[in-house]
């Protein structure tokens, strides 16, 4: 179906951060199947421990225990401040059982008839219709209405706007069951959350007993510096979602929770293929080697040499560039608004040179 505005470019092989196209034509990647290739493309280790996975078992319902998806959610919860795990198949779904979960929060532990999920404008979510709703940007959600309520908006970063919505909501007869929120927003132009605002935010959470939701599909995994994007702003979330680079590369998302959050109950959500053995296996290899190969320390350094270089590219082309922000491998230069210049533009360029 007419989705996606495919480049057009077909490649045939790739190795570390590098693509081959049909043509023999050597590409730096720089967008690693959308911040998911957390190794790299054909990795070594991912290849040979998903193969043995492949000679023993590929899937298994979750009516039975599984000892691939109990391995991970143990790394996964001795390295966050996490005290479980869900297993599903992609970020989207992992922000779908956040919202879900964050319901039945505000029904059972507030008694709220209608609880209310705050997020910021600019967010993005994913695409299926919860997460759709909880998205701050218009454009995204044109043509899908009506979209589910339930959900207000504040500006990113902004103090006032958040005090004044915990202020206001109650007066109006409504309580806040959550707050869903990016710790670097990524499709909203790579904006980086502010410590203030989110030991504020913090605050407010405790105070209210709101649970604090912190999208991590994106900043996850090592990506921004730290293992976590919450590390980054000295705060801990009650409930983080992860996807993207957990898999390095295959299809896995997860719901990590602290106990009081932890809520659902047989029969309240649940998935076919989440946290299947191979899933899962990707998983834990993936988090094996960014220990082993001190990967989070590779993406501090290469993150500085990146910002460095970016910051030479607006000083030489300051007529078209106003300045560089992000974490880390999660970084974007900032076109001027006064100029006829596009991202498109850019990413067309980059091609011809050989860059993604």
């Amino acid at each position: 179906m007419n989705t996606y505005q495919r480049l057009p470019l077909s490649f045939k092989k790739g190795k570390g951060c590098w693509l081959w196209d049909q043509n023999g034509h050597k590409y730096l990647d720089a967008v690693a199947g959308i911040a998911t290739c957390s190794l790299g493309h054909s990795d070594r280790v991912l290849r040979k421990e998903l193969s043995k996975q492949l000679n023993k078992v590929q899937h298994i319902s979750n009516l039975y225990q599984i000892t691939e998806q109990e391995e991970l959610a143990s790394w996964l919860i001795n390295n966050s401040c996490a005290d479980k795990a869900f297993f599903c198949n992609s970020g989207a779904e992992a922000v779908e059982a956040a919202i879900k979960l964050a319901r039945k929060y505000g029904h059972i532990k507030q008694g709220l008839d209608t609880p209310i999920i705050l997020s910021a404008k600019g967010s993005f979510h994913g695409r299926t219709l919860a997460a759709l709703s909880a998205t701050g940007q218009k454009k995204y959600q044109k043509g899908f209405e009506p979209l589910l309520e339930g959900f207000r908006f504040f500006s990113y970063n902004n103090v006032n706007e958040i005090e004044n919505l915990f202020k206001q909501i109650p007066s109006e007869g409504q309580q806040i069951s959550a707050v869903i929120i990016e710790a670097l927003q990524g499709e909203g132009g790579v904006n980086p959350g502010e410590k203030v605002f989110f030991k504020r935010l913090k605050e407010l959470c405790e105070e209210n007993k709101t649970l604090l939701i912190l999208d991590e599909i994106q900043t996850g995994m090592g990506r921004c510096g730290h293992l976590w994007g919450y590390q980054q702003l000295g705060i801990e979330p009650d409930i983080f979602t992860t996807a993207k680079g957990l898999g390095g590369g295959h299809a896995i998302g997860s719901l990590l929770v602290k106990e009081h959050a932890n809520l659902f109950e047989p029969g309240d959500h649940a998935s076919t293929f989440g946290g299947n053995p191979f899933a899962c296996k990707a998983g834990l290899t993936v988090a094996k080697e960014i220990e082993r190969r001190n990967i989070i320390h590779n993406v501090q350094t290469r993150g500085m040499e990146l910002k460095e270089g970016l910051i030479k590219i607006t000083n030489i082309f300051s007529n078209h560039f106003s300045g560089v922000r992000g974490w880390g491998l999660l970084q974007g230069i900032v076109i001027r608004d006064d100029v006829d210049l596009t991202s498109q533009m850019i990413v067309k360029a980059g091609v011809q040179n050989k860059l993604l």
